[in-house]
Protein backbone atom coordinates (compact mmCIF):
# COMPACT_ATOMS: atom_id res chain seq x y z
CA UNK A 1 0.00 0.00 0.00
CA UNK A 2 2.00 2.98 -1.25
CA UNK A 3 0.70 6.21 0.27
CA UNK A 4 0.95 9.73 -1.12
CA UNK A 5 -1.22 11.91 1.14
CA UNK A 6 -1.95 15.52 0.23
CA UNK A 7 0.81 17.89 1.38
CA UNK A 8 0.09 19.67 4.64
CA UNK A 9 1.56 23.19 4.77
CA UNK A 10 3.28 24.38 7.92
CA UNK A 11 4.77 27.68 9.03
CA UNK A 12 8.08 26.55 7.50
CA UNK A 13 8.05 26.38 3.68
CA UNK A 14 11.64 25.08 3.76
CA UNK A 15 10.64 22.19 5.99
CA UNK A 16 7.57 21.47 3.86
CA UNK A 17 9.81 21.29 0.80
CA UNK A 18 12.23 18.93 2.50
CA UNK A 19 9.39 16.68 3.67
CA UNK A 20 8.18 16.54 0.06
CA UNK A 21 11.68 15.55 -1.07
CA UNK A 22 11.79 12.80 1.55
CA UNK A 23 8.39 11.50 0.46
CA UNK A 24 9.50 11.42 -3.19
CA UNK A 25 12.82 9.74 -2.44
CA UNK A 26 11.16 7.15 -0.19
CA UNK A 27 8.63 6.14 -2.83
CA UNK A 28 11.47 5.71 -5.33
CA UNK A 29 13.49 3.47 -3.00
CA UNK A 30 12.15 -0.12 -3.14
CA UNK A 31 14.15 -1.22 -0.10
CA UNK A 32 12.10 1.08 2.12
CA UNK A 33 8.88 -0.37 3.52
CA UNK A 34 7.74 2.67 5.47
CA UNK A 35 8.66 6.20 6.55
CA UNK A 36 7.21 7.95 9.60
CA UNK A 37 7.80 11.57 10.55
CA UNK A 38 7.74 12.75 14.14
CA UNK A 39 8.48 16.04 15.91
CA UNK A 40 7.14 19.55 15.43
CA UNK A 41 6.04 19.12 11.80
CA UNK A 42 3.64 16.36 12.81
CA UNK A 43 2.16 18.32 15.73
CA UNK A 44 1.61 21.52 13.74
CA UNK A 45 4.25 23.48 15.66
CA UNK A 46 6.97 23.74 13.01
CA UNK A 47 8.60 27.07 12.30
CA UNK A 48 11.66 28.37 10.45
CA UNK A 49 13.99 26.80 13.05
CA UNK A 50 12.46 23.33 13.13
CA UNK A 51 14.25 20.07 12.32
CA UNK A 52 13.16 17.20 10.09
CA UNK A 53 12.88 13.96 12.04
CA UNK A 54 11.90 10.56 10.69
CA UNK A 55 11.98 6.81 11.11
CA UNK A 56 12.84 4.92 7.93
CA UNK A 57 11.88 1.24 8.01
CA UNK A 58 13.80 -1.07 5.70
CA UNK A 59 12.71 -4.40 4.29
CA UNK A 60 14.23 -7.64 5.50
CA UNK A 61 17.94 -7.96 4.86
CA UNK A 62 18.57 -4.31 4.00
CA UNK A 63 18.97 -2.57 7.36
CA UNK A 64 22.66 -3.33 7.82
CA UNK A 65 23.77 -2.47 4.29
CA UNK A 66 21.60 0.53 3.47
CA UNK A 67 23.55 3.75 2.78
CA UNK A 68 21.61 6.23 4.89
CA UNK A 69 23.78 9.30 4.24
CA UNK A 70 23.77 8.53 0.52
CA UNK A 71 19.99 8.24 0.46
CA UNK A 72 19.57 11.54 2.32
CA UNK A 73 21.51 13.43 -0.36
CA UNK A 74 18.19 13.52 -2.19
CA UNK A 75 17.07 16.00 0.49
CA UNK A 76 20.09 18.31 0.09
CA UNK A 77 23.85 18.41 0.31
CA UNK A 78 24.98 17.59 3.87
CA UNK A 79 27.39 19.86 5.72
CA UNK A 80 27.49 17.24 8.47
CA UNK A 81 26.35 13.63 8.73
CA UNK A 82 27.27 11.46 11.69
CA UNK A 83 25.78 8.89 14.03
CA UNK A 84 25.15 10.62 17.35
CA UNK A 85 25.39 9.23 20.88
CA UNK A 86 21.87 7.79 20.61
CA UNK A 87 22.64 5.82 17.45
CA UNK A 88 20.65 8.25 15.26
CA UNK A 89 21.97 9.59 11.98
CA UNK A 90 22.23 13.35 12.57
CA UNK A 91 22.47 15.57 9.50
CA UNK A 92 22.93 19.29 8.91
CA UNK A 93 21.96 20.42 5.41
CA UNK A 94 24.36 22.87 3.85
CA UNK A 95 21.92 25.21 2.11
CA UNK A 96 19.91 26.37 5.13
CA UNK A 97 21.53 24.68 8.17
CA UNK A 98 18.37 22.69 8.83
CA UNK A 99 19.04 19.81 11.21
CA UNK A 100 17.75 16.32 10.62
CA UNK A 101 17.52 13.17 12.75
CA UNK A 102 16.95 9.90 10.94
CA UNK A 103 16.47 6.42 12.39
CA UNK A 104 17.10 3.54 9.98
CA UNK A 105 15.55 0.32 11.31
CA UNK A 106 14.48 -3.10 10.12
CA UNK A 107 10.78 -2.90 9.32
CA UNK A 108 9.65 -6.08 11.04
CA UNK A 109 10.63 -5.23 14.60
CA UNK A 110 10.68 -1.48 14.06
CA UNK A 111 7.09 -1.07 12.90
CA UNK A 112 5.87 -3.52 15.55
CA UNK A 113 7.39 -1.24 18.20
CA UNK A 114 5.60 1.90 16.99
CA UNK A 115 2.29 1.23 18.71
CA UNK A 116 4.24 0.88 21.97
CA UNK A 117 5.15 4.56 21.72
CA UNK A 118 1.83 5.53 23.30
CA UNK A 119 2.53 8.07 26.02
CA UNK A 120 5.84 9.05 24.42
CA UNK A 121 4.91 10.18 20.88
CA UNK A 122 1.85 12.15 19.84
CA UNK A 123 0.73 12.11 16.19
CA UNK A 124 -2.49 14.13 15.96
CA UNK A 125 -2.62 13.51 12.18
CA UNK A 126 -1.05 10.11 11.43
CA UNK A 127 -2.00 10.36 7.75
CA UNK A 128 0.35 13.33 7.45
CA UNK A 129 3.10 11.65 9.48
CA UNK A 130 3.16 8.46 7.41
CA UNK A 131 5.01 9.34 4.21
CA UNK A 132 5.30 5.78 2.92
CA UNK A 133 3.57 2.53 3.85
CA UNK A 134 3.85 -0.37 1.42
CA UNK A 135 2.04 -2.92 3.61
CA UNK A 136 -0.44 -0.98 5.77
CA UNK A 137 1.31 -1.99 9.00
CA UNK A 138 2.81 1.41 9.70
CA UNK A 139 -0.48 3.24 9.16
CA UNK A 140 -2.22 0.91 11.59
CA UNK A 141 0.48 1.36 14.23
CA UNK A 142 0.63 5.17 13.84
CA UNK A 143 -3.15 5.41 14.25
CA UNK A 144 -2.70 4.34 17.88
CA UNK A 145 -0.68 7.49 18.64
CA UNK A 146 -3.39 10.10 18.09
CA UNK A 147 -4.24 10.58 21.77
CA UNK A 148 -2.39 13.50 23.42
CA UNK A 149 0.07 12.77 26.19
CA UNK A 150 -1.74 12.82 29.53
CA UNK A 151 0.35 11.83 32.57
CA UNK A 152 -1.59 10.44 35.52
CA UNK A 153 -1.48 13.29 38.07
CA UNK A 154 -1.12 11.51 41.42
CA UNK A 155 1.43 8.94 40.31
CA UNK A 156 3.43 11.51 38.33
CA UNK A 157 3.45 14.06 41.15
CA UNK A 158 4.63 11.47 43.66
CA UNK A 159 7.40 10.35 41.31
CA UNK A 160 8.54 13.91 40.61
CA UNK A 161 8.51 14.81 44.31
CA UNK A 162 10.84 11.91 45.01
CA UNK A 163 13.08 12.68 42.06
CA UNK A 164 13.47 16.31 43.08
CA UNK A 165 14.51 15.36 46.60
CA UNK A 166 17.01 12.78 45.34
CA UNK A 167 18.71 14.99 42.75
CA UNK A 168 18.67 18.12 44.91
CA UNK A 169 20.45 16.24 47.69
CA UNK A 170 23.11 15.26 45.15
CA UNK A 171 23.29 18.91 44.12
CA UNK A 172 23.80 19.93 47.74
CA UNK A 173 26.60 17.40 48.15
CA UNK A 174 28.34 18.59 44.99
CA UNK A 175 28.19 22.18 46.21
CA UNK A 176 29.58 21.14 49.59
CA UNK A 177 32.43 19.38 47.78
CA UNK A 178 33.02 22.54 45.73
CA UNK A 179 32.37 20.74 42.44
CA UNK A 180 30.68 23.83 41.12
CA UNK A 181 30.83 23.01 37.40
CA UNK A 182 29.21 19.62 37.99
CA UNK A 183 26.62 21.15 40.32
CA UNK A 184 25.82 23.85 37.76
CA UNK A 185 25.14 21.20 35.13
CA UNK A 186 23.01 19.08 37.47
CA UNK A 187 20.89 22.06 38.52
CA UNK A 188 20.06 23.08 34.96
CA UNK A 189 20.06 19.74 33.12
CA UNK A 190 18.43 17.45 35.70
CA UNK A 191 16.61 19.38 38.42
CA UNK A 192 15.04 22.13 36.29
CA UNK A 193 13.22 19.80 33.84
CA UNK A 194 11.70 17.88 36.78
CA UNK A 195 10.47 21.13 38.33
CA UNK A 196 8.95 22.25 35.06
CA UNK A 197 7.16 18.91 34.73
CA UNK A 198 5.68 19.17 38.20
CA UNK A 199 4.70 22.77 37.52
CA UNK A 200 3.03 21.79 34.24
CA UNK A 201 1.17 19.00 35.99
CA UNK A 202 -0.20 21.44 38.54
CA UNK A 203 -1.13 24.05 35.93
CA UNK A 204 -2.73 21.55 33.55
CA UNK A 205 -0.36 22.38 30.69
CA UNK A 206 1.11 18.99 29.85
CA UNK A 207 1.05 19.18 26.05
CA UNK A 208 4.85 19.57 26.09
CA UNK A 209 5.36 16.98 28.81
CA UNK A 210 8.38 15.26 27.28
CA UNK A 211 10.20 18.55 26.66
CA UNK A 212 8.89 20.66 29.55
CA UNK A 213 10.89 23.78 28.69
CA UNK A 214 9.36 23.96 25.22
CA UNK A 215 7.01 26.94 24.83
CA UNK A 216 7.18 27.53 28.58
CA UNK A 217 6.84 31.26 27.91
CA UNK A 218 3.40 30.64 26.40
CA UNK A 219 2.29 27.70 28.54
CA UNK A 220 3.12 28.82 32.09
CA UNK A 221 2.03 31.83 34.17
CA UNK A 222 4.50 34.68 34.58
CA UNK A 223 4.87 33.92 38.29
CA UNK A 224 6.07 30.39 37.54
CA UNK A 225 8.50 31.65 34.92
CA UNK A 226 9.90 34.05 37.50
CA UNK A 227 10.43 31.19 39.95
CA UNK A 228 12.14 29.17 37.22
CA UNK A 229 14.37 32.14 36.34
CA UNK A 230 15.48 32.37 39.98
CA UNK A 231 16.79 28.79 39.76
CA UNK A 232 19.22 29.67 36.96
CA UNK A 233 22.70 31.02 37.57
CA UNK A 234 26.11 31.64 36.04
CA UNK A 235 28.98 29.43 37.13
CA UNK A 236 29.91 31.70 40.01
CA UNK A 237 29.97 30.31 43.54
CA UNK A 238 27.67 32.79 45.29
CA UNK A 239 25.13 32.99 42.47
CA UNK A 240 25.09 29.21 42.03
CA UNK A 241 24.40 28.58 45.70
CA UNK A 242 21.65 31.20 45.78
CA UNK A 243 20.03 29.59 42.73
CA UNK A 244 20.25 26.13 44.31
CA UNK A 245 18.48 27.37 47.44
CA UNK A 246 15.81 29.12 45.38
CA UNK A 247 15.40 25.96 43.34
CA UNK A 248 14.85 23.78 46.37
CA UNK A 249 12.41 26.27 47.89
CA UNK A 250 10.37 26.18 44.68
CA UNK A 251 10.54 22.38 44.57
CA UNK A 252 9.22 22.20 48.12
CA UNK A 253 6.37 24.58 47.34
CA UNK A 254 5.41 22.60 44.23
CA UNK A 255 5.52 19.36 46.22
CA UNK A 256 3.32 20.89 48.93
CA UNK A 257 0.85 22.11 46.32
CA UNK A 258 0.71 18.62 44.81
CA UNK A 259 0.16 17.14 48.27
CA UNK A 260 -2.72 19.53 48.88
CA UNK A 261 -4.35 18.63 45.58
CA UNK A 262 -3.69 14.88 45.25
CA UNK A 263 -2.49 13.77 48.68
CA UNK A 264 0.94 12.77 47.38
CA UNK A 265 3.49 12.04 50.14
CA UNK A 266 6.01 14.69 51.15
CA UNK A 267 8.93 13.61 53.39
CA UNK A 268 9.07 16.84 55.36
CA UNK A 269 11.95 15.82 57.63
CA UNK A 270 14.13 14.87 54.65
CA UNK A 271 13.18 18.07 52.83
CA UNK A 272 14.24 20.14 55.85
CA UNK A 273 17.57 18.33 56.08
CA UNK A 274 18.29 18.96 52.40
CA UNK A 275 17.55 22.64 52.96
CA UNK A 276 20.01 22.56 55.86
CA UNK A 277 22.78 21.15 53.68
CA UNK A 278 22.10 23.81 51.02
CA UNK A 279 22.20 26.55 53.68
CA UNK A 280 25.83 25.84 54.49
CA UNK A 281 28.41 28.15 52.98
Amino acid sequence: MSRTPAPRPSASPALDARVALLRRAAHAEPRLEGVLLYGSWTTGEADAYSDIEAYLFLGEGHADSFDGPGFLRALGRPALAHTNQFGILAVVFEDDLMRGEFHFEEAGAGISAVEGWQGMVHLPDPDAAVLLDRTGRLTEAAARLTAPLAPEPMESAAHLTGELANWTLMLAHLLARREDARAHNLLHAMVAPLQLKLCRLLRGTTDHWLTPSRAAEEDLPAADLARYTATTAPLAAAALRAAARASWQWSRELAAEAHGRWGTPVPEALHARIAGVLARD
